[in-house]
């Protein structure tokens, strides 16, 4: 966490701490590990939630112990950075590393070590500290009976103990006990029929008649359980496998009924996507299923209907935290394909999973190597972290021989026990399109090497956008698709902004827009607003942070100025003509979601609306009706996952160690089709980000046994 000046007087002066002086004498009392905490909240480091929930704690236990507050305070500062609970090994030492204060925080006569001295010293006294206190108001252990509502519950196992919030522990129970129960019921396969089809719909690669097909092993390890994870990189083919997928359920369904399929996303961007993927494979995949065979993948189409943000699809509920669909009445469908699941957040995959039947199937696609959702959790990358390895049982090799013929590498086979989820979850290997410039600069991030990195860059670091973009549109093949400005200011953003007259840019999608519809009419209408909202769509900024020169606010305000300056926007107040908003609340009964893109454009009859794209088809808000948006021409890289985009422009901001990660910077690239650009605030931020890999706590893979 980065330092901040108080905004205000420090409440806990520091002559008021003068029992500090005494502290070896007479240790540290409850109330004064609360002081200790409220300075660190007046002064930015922790933030008023995590001192207010150790506050909280004492008023339930009046004999709760420092080491406790303390504990709690830490958890909930975790909690606040995406982790779903606390390792009390992190607590053996002050976590410097983990809350990343500034050495005067850290160092000082108040600092971290300051407090740490009256702390436990090492992992056995944390335990003991803690499981003391399980027979309080405040904390008790997993596996005790049903809590009395304590706000802190100890988990994990004797060598790894975790402390969490109760709702988290809650959520992570249910959430790997369903994963489990799963993953551990083998379904039925027929698989001499299971091979005729797999060998129609994966014809073999005649370049490479030997090498593996990910695509046809991922399928039929699908084949045999209620929980299938595919995995892999841009271009791999998740989407493509999983059409593949829903054409052998299909041909393999027998019980007479039709077969129910849905599908869903994270966000609205992400379900058009997966819907449009899944459509043209299926519908290219008609061709080879023969005559007379009953296949019918055209009615499978129409059938599935449009997919839907998780929240749709759930029924959220305005202004809660429930859905309509959960245990008691579940979803009516036979399989679930939910895409981007790297996005899926631990109470959301929790909320998933109480909705979705027993009988039914779920697959889960996405890239294990993107950023975790913005809330607590990783399921994805949990469920995923045996996927690089395979570690695939005899079993599972033998069955993908006999249903897919394809043979297993000896190096992702387990040499021992073989982990019940690996044999669920297949890591497609092959990208057919990230193989060029932007690919080689996404691969050497995702394995940290950043010497290759910035060598890949090398060739094109400038100083002026102008003077540095290709002269033609680039491909993701040839080396110019790569730009990299170092050292760079705001400016840089604002004139990649402006952009050339056809290439990617707002410049481009403003200068449509101002040309206005080429007729009179609805239809002629609606082709105008396609053409500006498919413009907009192909180029994108984004960076890591909100506030300061270099987030979000800040240039938000720069691009939209610069193109007012050059007369492309004419901004009248809050609502203009061209502006880009995101959705930032979901609203149901508008079928709008956080983090859904628009632009404000006139109707017909001159009327602000907001119009989105969703495939070909439009829709409308009124702008009175959508309180809660904000501006657009630069969104964080969080957001921006589910969407890809021509040309994408990274800025990564100074001083930005807190939120500069390896995951940040390679989902930033490969949400790049065709060119990328790194804006760099000062030397040297791409390589701290590609040595800082993101880890997020979590007990959920301790739910998940060896078979």
């Amino acid at each position: 966490m980065s330092f901040k000046k108080p905004s205000r007087r420090v409440s806990v002066p520091v002559t008021q701490m003068d029992w500090l002086n005494d502290l070896p004498a007479q240790g540290l009392s409850a109330a004064q590990t609360l002081q200790w905490l409220q300075l660190w909240t007046e002064q930015g480091l922790l933030r008023q939630i995590d001192s207010a929930l150790a506050a909280q704690l004492l008023r339930l236990d009046g004999q709760a112990s420092p080491a406790l507050l303390v504990a709690a305070a830490m958890l909930a500062q975790m909690e606040g950075r995406g982790h779903t609970c606390l390792p009390l090994a992190d607590l053996s030492a002050p976590p410097v590393a983990l809350l990343g204060w500034p050495a005067l925080a850290v160092e000082g006569p108040q600092g971290l070590r300051a407090l740490w001295a009256h702390l436990p010293a090492t992992l056995p006294d944390w335990q003991a500290a803690l499981q003391g206190a399980t027979s309080s108001k405040a904390c008790v252990r997993h596996s005790d009976p049903p809590d009395q509502g304590q706000p802190l519950v100890l988990g994990g196992s004797a060598d790894a103990p975790l402390l969490y919030l109760r709702r988290y522990a809650g959520y992570e129970k249910r959430v790997g006990q369903g994963l489990l129960q799963r993953a551990s019921e083998p379904l039925p396969v027929p698989e001499a029929a299971a091979r005729r089809w797999l060998d129609r719909f994966f014809v073999p690669n005649a370049e490479a008649p030997a090498e593996i097909n990910w695509q046809k092993v991922a399928c039929a390890v699908a084949l045999r359980e209620r929980l299938s994870v595919i995995t892999g990189g841009p271009g791999t083919g998740k989407t493509y496998t999983a059409a593949r997928l829903l054409a052998l359920l299909l041909a393999l369904h027998e019980d007479g009924s039709p077969l129910r399929v849905a599908l869903a996303a994270p966000t609205g961007k992400a379900a058009a996507r997966l819907k449009q993927s899944i459509d043209n494979a299926l519908t290219s995949l008609q061709d080879q299923v023969p005559e007379g065979s009953g296949l019918d993948l055209n009615t499978l189409i129409a059938r599935m209907g449009l997919a839907r943000t998780l929240h749709s699809l759930l029924g959220a509920r305005p202004d809660t935290r429930q859905f309509r669909h959960h245990a008691a009445h579940p979803l009516d469908v036979d399989v679930l394909i939910v895409d981007e699941a790297s996005m899926v957040h631990l109470e959301m995959m929790d909320a998933l999973l109480q909705a979705l039947p027993a009988t039914a199937r779920l697959v889960l696609l996405g890239d294990k190597d993107q950023l975790a959702s913005v809330e607590a959790g990783a399921v994805l990358g949990d469920l995923c972290r045996d996927a690089a390895a395979g570690r695939y049982s005899a079993a599972t090799a033998q069955f993908v021989q006999t249903v897919a013929g394809q043979t297993l590498p000896a190096q992702y086979l387990s040499a021992g026990a073989a982990p019940l989820l690996a044999q669920q979850t297949v890591m497609l290997r092959q990208s057919r399109r990230f193989k060029g410039a932007i690919g080689q600069l996404a691969l050497a991030v995702n394995r940290g090497d950043a010497t290759a990195a910035r060598a890949t860059l090398l060739p094109f670091v400038g100083a002026s956008p102008r003077s540095r973009m290709p002269a033609e549109a680039a491909s993701p093949n040839q080396a110019s698709a790569l730009l990299a400005l170092q050292p760079s200011n705001p400016q840089a953003v604002c004139a990649l902004a402006l952009g050339a007259s056809e290439k990617p840019s707002y410049g481009h999608y403003l200068r449509l827009m101002q040309q206005g519809p080429a007729g009179e009419g609805t239809e002629t209408h609606a082709v105008w607003v396609r053409s500006v909202l498919k413009a907009f769509e192909r180029f994108r900024i984004l960076c890591a942070v909100h506030q300061g020169d270099w987030g979000t606010q800040e240039l938000n305000a720069a691009v939209q100025k610069a193109l007012a300056d050059q007369g492309l926007l004419k901004v009248t107040g809050e609502w203009f003509a061209g502006r880009p908003v995101m959705v930032t609340r979901n609203d149901a009964q508008l079928g709008v979601f956080n983090g859904d893109v628009g632009v404000v454009l006139p109707n017909t009859e001159g009327q602000l609306k907001v119009w989105f794209l969703d495939g070909e088809a439009l829709r409308s808000v009124s702008v009175m009706r959508l309180p809660h948006v904000e501006t657009a021409f630069v969104m964080t890289v969080h957001k921006s996952q589910g969407s890809e985009f021509e040309h994408t422009v990274l800025v990564l901001p100074p001083g930005g160690a807190e939120v500069l990660s390896r995951e940040l910077v390679y989902t930033g690239i490969t949400r790049a089709k065709e060119q990328f650009t790194l804006i760099e605030a000062e030397a040297g931020l791409l390589e701290g980000a590609i040595h800082r890999p993101s880890v997020r706590a979590s007990g959920l893979a301790q739910w998940w046994t060896l078979v």
